[in-house]
């Protein structure tokens, strides 16, 4: 799920901890720059409560963060497999998303779906994919396939840059070898293997950090990355990218709000959930964050379309991440571990 700028560090949020008590207060732990900060001083105006918020760039920091106990935190955003995991290993509060007001804003697609499917923990707040993003002044050529990518010609050889979550990574190479997600076939799993050691040599970094400035400013010529981000820096900032829609499909994410077990304010979480699921709201989200929603919006207001925002619009398979079993997890962990070596 590609730096999402740092909504506050890490630092700042632990600086914060003498509020953590407070009745009047939440405490988010968020993917960077995911939330409108037009909402949150809207939030924090009508009701009095007051928001401290932190950040991550990886499913798998947020994970280990809750898994740790104690967090602090009042609200995560994880995306859907996490999302499982976490209610699996019972890292979640219920808080009967169904019943909700929010929950009548989501879209009947997104209900029910495998990672909360009595919707008694989650409640969707964006949606996209992953793909590549190439700078057009770097490299003028096709980017129809992942061949481009994960077996670069020689103008792009050693300037790919791809993402240091071994859980994106290699979802990208199982679509481009035709591999099942979760596959337990250890063969398989080779063939991805063998694909990520022989792209290796070519790829300058591999790093969720400084994306935009990364691949907008030509240090490298093509970077995993996710489908707003590309969008915003083509239109915000004049990059000459190009965001990949792959022959062999892109992966899918969708990000959720989740109350993690143990939080001490747990009604501000829901009152931030509603919020943020008002059409209104979600419409001004949606236009900060350039990323689908899953909750109604209005389309009148809606600053992207189809024709000024193809990035949000795939025309390519889109295959969504699932939480795999604990043998398939192993082959994933051994395989990114034997590429970082």
């Amino acid at each position: 799920m590609i730096l999402r700028s740092t909504l506050l560090a890490g630092a700042t949020f632990l600086a914060m901890t003498s509020f953590a008590e407070a009745a009047e207060t939440l405490n988010i732990y968020a993917w960077a720059d995911s939330i409108s900060p037009e909402l949150i001083e809207k939030f924090e105006k009508e009701t009095g409560i007051k928001i401290n918020t932190d950040s991550y760039t990886s499913n798998e920091d947020a994970l280990t963060k809750l898994q740790a106990g104690a967090s602090g935190y009042d609200l995560v955003m994880p995306s859907q497999h996490f999302v499982k995991i976490m209610v699996d290993e019972g890292l979640l509060e219920d808080i009967d998303a169904k019943d909700m007001p929010a929950f009548k804003q989501v879209d009947d697609k997104w209900k029910h779906q495998w990672w909360d499917e009595e919707n008694d923990y989650s409640i969707p707040f964006a949606y996209g994919t992953t793909s590549f993003t190439v700078n057009r002044d770097v490299y003028k050529g096709p980017v129809d396939s992942w061949k481009v990518f994960f077996e670069p010609p020689e103008e792009l050889q050693g300037k790919i840059a791809d993402s240091s979550s071994g859980d994106e990574t290699i979802s990208e190479a199982q679509l481009y070898l035709g591999v099942p997600f979760c596959t337990e076939d250890k063969a398989e799993m080779k063939k991805v293997r063998d694909l990520l050691l022989a792209q290796k040599p070519y790829v300058a970094v591999y790093s969720t950090d400084n994306i935009g400035n990364r691949i907008g400013g030509g240090e490298v010529g093509a970077h995993s990355w996710w489908d707003g981000n590309s969008l915003k820096i083509r239109m915000n900032d004049g990059a000459n990218v190009e965001y990949a829609f792959p022959k062999e499909g892109v992966v899918g994410w969708m990000d959720s709000l989740v109350v993690p077990k143990g939080s001490k304010n747990v009604e501000n979480a829901k009152k931030f959930i509603n919020f943020m699921s008002e059409p209104e709201n979600a419409t001004v989200q949606y236009n900060f964050y350039a990323h689908s929603s899953p909750v109604e919006i209005i389309k009148e207001k809606a600053k992207y379309t189809p024709e000024t925002a193809p990035e949000l619009f795939p025309d390519v398979p889109v295959e969504f991440q699932k939480a795999c079993s604990p043998e398939a997890q192993e082959l994933v962990s051994k395989v990114w571990n034997e590429v970082m070596q």
